[in-house]
Formats: structure tokens, C-alpha cells, sequence
């Protein structure tokens, strides 16, 4: 597409000198031989009246003296009333101008303007006009470069968020551009990667409900068959056909937990490099924009060069539950600090709260999500191949270690 601007803007260009540039330069050729036909005639006049008033004082008319008369690419012929003639100057050429003129009674006077002089005023006016078309292409093509890659960069940006998007990142930055196409074509991917995130947050939540809610019968259908089973009453047959259909169950709870695995999202083809300071920095700041801990202090500190591989969706989700956990359940300030440790980077969200103890932050899947939905958090944070844990001390601390590129 930028090339294609280009040579547009380009072709244009030429096209447009082409139009202006010719017609011009027929026209001021034509402008400039009709100045020099008048110089042509006023000097002839000029001659004329010279010799008519020596030809009166009885002067001789002399090949020098005619000479002194004429310019550069000029030549004379005077032909006097008793035939005699006097020349002078060189001959005109081709394409060249002549002006005849009588001198007194019976007098002729030529005087032939060079063609090679008309000529030379000819390429003299044109020569910068001629300039001017060739420096104005090199300026054009600078010109079309910057104005395609201007054009061209929102777009640029747009099949990046369109391609981020494609490998499961709904956190897509659409920067604002003065072209209304472009920003038009950001706000409905915009749009569309938050209905698509909503949309699998739904389906990973039932999945994960609904694969918790049958793991519970699952059990209790299995060690009830076990159970009858193993009765001295059962005949030998009916246990026989109770310890088979215990296999199916078993078949049956793999495939639970199996769904359970995909709805918490673990695709490794997702993770890409992230800057993790940048990237907590974005959205710590969102999430003050929209409202979070109004009246309470959320500092980030870390440095650059703390680089994890990770969903950044995912992330994203596991940081807003750390967030929203400190600033609803703890006091004080909230910081959140990324550090590097080597082998692994580090995530810490931590407040001046009370505190909370493991078994509050992370109680049994199969009882309840936990404080602010630290279970999922924690579910999220496996499946980037991480692990979230409350760090022992004063107030709250949750470590989310990550694993580095």
C-alpha cells in the first residue's frame, strides 16, 4: 500500500508538470520571439533613422560605421538610391528574424536578426522552468514517502492489534489518528476484542462451574457403585457389571477434567514476550481511570528490562483480581512491584491490610472461588505455566512468579 501511494503521489506529480509544463513552455517560446521581433524592429528603426541623417550631411556610409550600429547576431545591408550597397555583421542563419525599413528617398535598409540568438533567449527562459520540474520530482517523491508512511502507519498499527488479536490478546491499544477511516476501523476492533473476551469469560466461567458442580456427583456416584460393589449381598454378576461401569465413570471424570484444563485457558501458542513493567504500568492506569482505589495510593515500581512470557490476557485478568483484592479487602497503600529473579520474573501485589491467611485467600475449589476470586487467579496464573502465592508478613502480599522467555 505505501509504494502504491507513492508512485501515485509520483505519477501525479509528473503528470500534473506535464500538463502545466509544456503549454508553458510553448507559450513563453512564443513570448520570447515576439520580444525579440520588436528589439528586431525598434533596432532597424533606430539604424534607419541613423543613416537617413548621415546620408543628409553627406557623411559616407562605411562598412565600419554600419557595423557600429548593430548588436551581437546582428547583420545590416544597406542598399543606397543609386544602387550601391554596404553590408555588415555575419550572416543570420536559420530561423532567424528580418526587418526591412526605407531610408530617405529611394534607401533600403535589412536588418537580419540570428537565429541562434533567438535561440539562446529561447533556452534562457525556458532553462528555469526546466529546473523547476526537475527538482520538483526528487521533492515529490520525498514528499509522497512521508505522506504514504503517514497514511499508512495507523494501518500498520491495525493489522498488529488485528494479528494480537488473533492469538487471544483482547488488550489490543488502537492509538487515535487524524484519518476518521482508520479510527473508525480501531473502534470496532476495539469493540470487537472486548465482546470476544467477554464472550470467552463466559464460556470458560460455565465450563469451570459446571465441571466443578459435576465433579461432586461424579464422586458420589463412584464410591456408591464401589460401595455396592463390594456388599456380600450383590451377586457375583451385578458387582461385576458395578466394577465396569466404574471405568466408564472414571472416563467420564477425565473428560471433566479435562474441560476444566481448556476453560482455564491454557494455550501455549498465546504467550508471547511481554514487558512486564510496561504492561502493569498500562493497565494500573486504566484501571485508576475507570475508578479503582479513588482515595488510596497505587504505586508501581520495577524496572525495565523485566521481560516474562506469558497470555497477556490472561495476565491482565490475573493483575485485575490482585488489584481489585487489595483495594477492596486491605487499607493503606497498594503497591505493585515486578523485579527479575534469574530464572523467573516476579508479580507482587501487596496493601497495609490486616492480612489474610492461606486458607481464606485459597480454600477448596469444590467450597468457593475465595477472596475476590483468588482461586480463579490462581487456576489463571498455572495455566501461563506460573504459580500465585501469599507471601507470610505484615499486611498482604501475593506473588505471582512467571516463567521468563
Amino acid at each position: 500500500m505505501r509504494s502504491r501511494l507513492t508512485w501515485a503521489f509520483v505519477g501525479l506529480t509528473v503528470l500534473a508538470l506535464v500538463l502545466y509544463g509544456l503549454p508553458r513552455a510553448f507559450l513563453l517560446a512564443d513570448l520570447v520571439r515576439a520580444a525579440e521581433e520588436r528589439t528586431a524592429t525598434e533596432v532597424a528603426t533606430l539604424v534607419a533613422v541613423v543613416l537617413e541623417e548621415r546620408e543628409a550631411r553627406g557623411d559616407a556610409v562605411t562598412e565600419a560605421s554600419l557595423q557600429e550600429l548593430l548588436g551581437e547576431g546582428e547583420a545590416a545591408r544597406y542598399v543606397r538610391a543609386d544602387g550601391t550597397e554596404v553590408t555588415a555583421g555575419s550572416a543570420p542563419g536559420e530561423g532567424g528574424i528580418t526587418v526591412t525599413r526605407d531610408v530617405g528617398p529611394g534607401g533600403t535598409l535589412t536588418l537580419a536578426h540570428s537565429g541562434d540568438a533567438v535561440q539562446a533567449a529561447v533556452v534562457a527562459a525556458l532553462t528555469p522552468l526546466v529546473l523547476m520540474g526537475l527538482l520538483l520530482v526528487p521533492a515529490a517523491v520525498v514528499a509522497a514517502r512521508l505522506l504514504a508512511r503517514r497514511l499508512t502507519r495507523p494501518f500498520d498499527e491495525l493489522a498488529r492489534a488485528a494479528a494480537d488479536l488473533g492469538t487471544g490478546r483482547f488488550d489490543i491499544a488502537v492509538p487515535r489518528t487524524t484519518i476518521p477511516e482508520a479510527d473508525a476501523i480501531g473502534r470496532a476492533l476495539v469493540g470487537s476484542a472486548e465482546r470476544l473476551e467477554e464472550l470467552l469469560d463466559r464460556e470458560r466461567e460455565f465450563a469451570v462451574h459446571a465441571s466443578h458442580r459435576l465433579r461432586t456427583p461424579i464422586t458420589a456416584l463412584r464410591l456408591d457403585l464401589e460401595d455396592l460393589s463390594l456388599w456380600p449381598e450383590t451377586p457375583p454378576t451385578v458387582a461385576a457389571q458395578l466394577t465396569a461401569s466404574l471405568g466408564e465413570l472414571d472416563r467420564l471424570a477425565a473428560a471433566v477434567t479435562e474441560l476444566l484444563d481448556d476453560a482455564r485457558g491454557r494455550r501455549v501458542a498465546a504467550t508471547v514476550p511481554v514487558d512486564l513493567t510496561a504492561f502493569v504500568r498500562r493497565v494500573v492506569d486504566r484501571r485508576q481511570g475507570e475508578g479503582l482505589c479513588p482515595e488510596r495510593d497505587v504505586v508501581v515500581e520495577g524496572g525495565t528490562g523485566v521481560v516474562a512470557r506469558v497470555d497477556p490476557a490472561l495476565l491482565r485478568q490475573i493483575l485485575e483480581v490482585l488489584l481489585d483484592n487489595a483495594c477492596r479487602h486491605g487499607a493503606g497503600r497498594v503497591t505493585v512491584r515486578t523485579a527479575d529473579r534469574g530464572n523467573r520474573v516476579e508479580l507482587c501485589v501487596a496493601d497495609e491490610g490486616a492480612g489474610l491467611a492461606e486458607g481464606i485467600a485459597f480454600p477448596s475449589r469444590s467450597a468457593t472461588e475465595g477472596v475476590g476470586g483468588l482461586v480463579g487467579a490462581r487456576d489463571r496464573a498455572e495455566a501461563l505455566g506460573g504459580r500465585l502465592a501469599l507471601e507470610p508478613g505484615d499486611g498482604t502480599t501475593l506473588v505471582l512468579t512467571l516463567p521468563k522467555p
